[in-house]
């Protein structure tokens, strides 16, 4: 008996994403939510896209987390394709990040959407494929 439908564990991966991310769960990330190699476009936020680890995912945004207080991503709307063994899924998603000890403001917040492309592996689906697309960032941008 299958517990959740295709379209259910994708989402669920997907949330993960964003939980685990929250509550910088970094082997969490690279073990249930990553495939090893990953295309990860963040250019909309001025990075480039390329081709990296899961490990390299994480540090970079570990090194970005820096001194924030707290993250808490909130996404819906989920669009999914599914076929065969791959899933594309767009979402929009908001970002906001808080630091107590800021003193211009104490948040900054990322409004967006993503493309995800999910490959299913044996132990479910896993992120090959991720973009970010800023629609615009608002808030005390540099948390001082």
């Amino acid at each position: 008996m299958q517990l959740f439908t295709l379209r259910e564990q994708i989402v669920e991966v997907v949330n993960k994403l964003f939980v685990y991310t929250d509550a910088q769960e970094w082997e969490k990330l690279q073990q249930e939510v990553f495939t090893e190699q990953v295309l990860f476009d963040m250019s909309s936020m001025g990075g480039k896209e390329m081709v990296t680890t899961a490990a390299n995912i994480c540090q970079i945004w570990k090194e970005g987390f820096t001194g924030v207080d707290a993250v808490n991503h909130l996404a819906g709307n989920y669009l999914i394709n599914i076929k065969d063994e791959i899933a594309d899924v767009f979402a929009y998603a908001t970002a906001t990040h808080y630091k107590q000890a800021a003193t211009q403001g104490k948040t900054r917040e990322f409004v967006g959407t993503y493309n995800l492309h999910l490959t299913r592996h044996g132990d479910g689906w896993r992120i090959d494929q991720f973009k970010y697309n800023l629609k615009y960032a608002t808030g005390n941008l540099d948390l001082i």
